[in-house]
């Protein structure tokens, strides 16, 4: 025996049958044409998505590979310069050293040599002495007088 259901119909209607509610030309009625030509719409949609952002990934890989490369082949011509100028750069303190250890010798040997012509001579190196302090003293007083 069967009962009467106390729920409410809510079956849709079928292929080419409208009701008052889904006549309206904007909604297409569920399970027709209609539908279908929807779900196509919404499918290339989906494909045309798909394929954008494919084609995106594609133009952003090469465009990250191109960036690696140009950074590469900076990287290559630079580092043969930095090892030049690191080469120079040695070379030039080295040099320096030398001449200031060079520089270090002649004023040793300029000192050593002076004391010897001053022990050996002291009265003109006294007279030389206040010779230069004359001069000294003449080119830097005030000539107004």
């Amino acid at each position: 025996m069967t009962t009467p259901s106390t729920t409410p119909d809510t079956t849709f209607p079928k292929t080419g049958s409208t009701t008052p509610s889904s006549a309206s030309p904007a909604t297409p009625s569920s399970g027709g044409s209609g539908s279908r030509s929807v779900n196509a719409a919404a499918d290339k949609a989906d494909a045309a998505i798909d394929q954008a952002a494919a084609a995106e990934r594609d133009v952003m890989r090469r465009v990250v590979q191109g960036a690696h490369e140009a950074v590469d082949r900076l990287a290559d011509k630079a580092i043969p310069a930095v090892e030049r100028l690191r080469g120079s750069y040695n070379d030039a303190a080295e040099s320096l050293k030398q001449k200031a250890d060079q520089a270090v010798d002649l004023k040793d040997e300029w000192t050593e040599s002076l004391r010897m012509t001053v022990r050996e001579h002291p009265l003109t190196a006294i007279g030389a002495a206040l010779a230069l302090g004359v001069l000294l003293a003449k080119l830097t007083s005030n000539n107004d007088r």
